[in-house]
C-alpha cells in the first residue's frame, strides 16, 4: 500500500531530524502558555509535508504545526499530523513523544504511523490489516476488571489533581507524556487502558486510535462512541478512553460520575 509506504518513510524522516534536536539547544518559543514549539517541530513538519504532499497533492492536510485551510474539511481523504506529541517531555529530554501521522477517510483513519525515533519503536497500523511494533503483530492487553486495571494517564493532568476521582477506582494510574505514545504503548501491552479529562485536538489521538483498534481494542469519547476526524474544529471534547470493550464501557460510566465534567 502506498499510503503506508508513504506514512512511514516520513515518520523515519521526521524522527532522523528530531534526533539532530534531541538534547541539544534549540530554539523555543510559545504558541500559547503551556503550548511549545520548539524547532524541531517545525523542521519535522516540513519533512513530513514534503514527503506526503508531493505523493498526494489531491489530499487535505491538519497538522498541529501548520496553518488549517478550511478546504479539507470537503476533502474525502485528509492527513492528520503531529510531528512531535510530546513536545514537553521532548524539551525535558526524556523519551516519552513520538511522530504522529495518519491518513484519515471518510471520517476515520485507515492508516497509522507513530515514530518515537529516541526508543526506536515505530508502530504502524492499516485498517483491517492489524498493528505492529518493529514489525511485531501487537494485541491489546486482555480485559480484566476496572478495580485490577493499569491505566496510562498524563502527567499533566495528575500534577492539576484532575484524576483523582479515578485513582481508587483503577488498579494502578501510570503517568508518562504523549498522548500518541501512551496509545502506541497500550496497543503493546503495556497497560489495560487510557484514560484522559481533557479535550485532545485530532493530531493528538489520529493514529493512536487506529493502532490501538487494530491491536483489538476501542477509543471512544464521553458518550461511547468512536471519534469522528477532519471535523472543522479539530478540538475533541474532554473525556476519551482506550482498551478492551469492557475496559472502555467502565471507564466511560466512571467518568460521568465526576462533577463538573
Amino acid at each position: 500500500m502506498k499510503e503506508k509506504k508513504i506514512a512511514i518513510a516520513a515518520a523515519e524522516t521526521a524522527g532522523d531530524v528530531i534526533m539532530k534536536y534531541y538534547r541539544s539547544k534549540y530554539e523555543i518559543t510559545d504558541k500559547s502558555p503551556n503550548n511549545p514549539v520548539t524547532e524541531a517541530d517545525l523542521a519535522a513538519n516540513y519533512h513530513i509535508q514534503e514527503t506526503i504532499t508531493s505523493a498526494f497533492p489531491q489530499d487535505g492536510w491538519l497538522s498541529e504545526e501548520s496553518k488549517d485551510s478550511p478546504d479539507r474539511v470537503g476533502k474525502e481523504r485528509v492527513w492528520v499530523i503531529d510531528p512531535i506529541d510530546g513536545t514537553l517531555e521532548f524539551i525535558e529530554g526524556l523519551s516519552q513523544f513520538a511522530v504522529s501521522i495518519a491518513l484519515v477517510e471518510n471520517n476515520r483513519p485507515i492508516v497509522g504511523v507513530l515514530n518515537n525515533p529516541a526508543t526506536k519503536e515505530l508502530f504502524v497500523a492499516v485498517e483491517g490489516e492489524g498493528a505492529h511494533l518493529n514489525g511485531e503483530r501487537l494485541s491489546c492487553l486482555p480485559a480484566t476488571k476496572t478495580e485490577q486495571a493499569t491505566l496510562l494517564a498524563s502527567r499533566t493532568e495528575h500534577q492539576r489533581g484532575q484524576l483523582k476521582h479515578f485513582e481508587n477506582r483503577v488498579g494502578e494510574l501510570k503517568y508518562i507524556g504523549s498522548v500518541a505514545y501512551k496509545l502506541g504503548r497500550l496497543a503493546a501491552g503495556s497497560a489495560h487502558g487510557y484514560l484522559t479529562v481533557q479535550p485532545k485536538n485530532e493530531w493528538d489521538i489520529c493514529a493512536g486510535d487506529l493502532i490501538v483498534r487494530e491491536a483489538g481494542g476501542v477509543f471512544w469519547n464521553r458518550e461511547g462512541e468512536s471519534i469522528q476526524y477532519n471535523q472543522p474544529d479539530p478540538k475533541q471534547r474532554a473525556g476519551m478512553f482506550a482498551g478492551r470493550t469492557e475496559l472502555v464501557e467502565d471507564l466511560v460510566n466512571l467518568y460521568k460520575e465526576v462533577p463538573n465534567m
